[in-house]
């Protein structure tokens, strides 16, 4: 993830200098987002796991239903994010928790959708339906089935 050994470092010394972003042959945003938090932070190896553990690194959100919605909606409307990825702490109880008490909340506020376009998920981004596996028998018999 830092794109550096840590390997037998001491877990309460400082971290060694991290390599610049262009030197990264991982995912590059993961990257500066931790290296950015351990340097603007000073944190030490142990202290950056610890950051990094309970919600990985992500931006977790916690508190009633409307708590949680209410911070969905900020970063949504600040365009600090375009959308989520819902990582529940446990599932299916996390999972269904979220479904069930966040999304009507979210809903009412014209945040997340009621209901899908089209059927299948191709129709909801107007996506042609794929050619079949018969369609160039089809072609090459002028229309005549294969």
């Amino acid at each position: 993830m830092l794109g550096t050994d840590l390997t037998g470092l001491p877990l309460d010394g400082p971290l060694p200098a991290l390599p610049e972003e262009r030197d990264i042959n991982g995912n590059k945003s993961r990257f500066t987002l931790v290296a950015e938090l351990a340097r603007r932070d000073g944190l030490t190896l142990r202290e950056l796991i610890a950051r990094l553990g309970g919600g990985r690194g992500h931006r977790v959100f916690a508190g009633t239903p409307e708590q949680v919605a209410d911070q969905l909606e900020e970063w949504f409307t600040q365009g600090a994010a375009d959308g989520f990825n819902v990582m529940p702490p446990h599932l299916p109880g996390g999972l269904e928790d979220f479904v069930d008490h966040v999304v009507p909340i979210l809903q009412e506020r014209g945040l997340f959708r009621t209901e899908y376009s089209g059927r299948p998920l191709r129709e909801h981004y107007g996506l042609p339906r794929p050619a079949g596996r018969l369609t160039s028998a089809v072609t090459a018999t002028e229309g005549q089935p294969a």
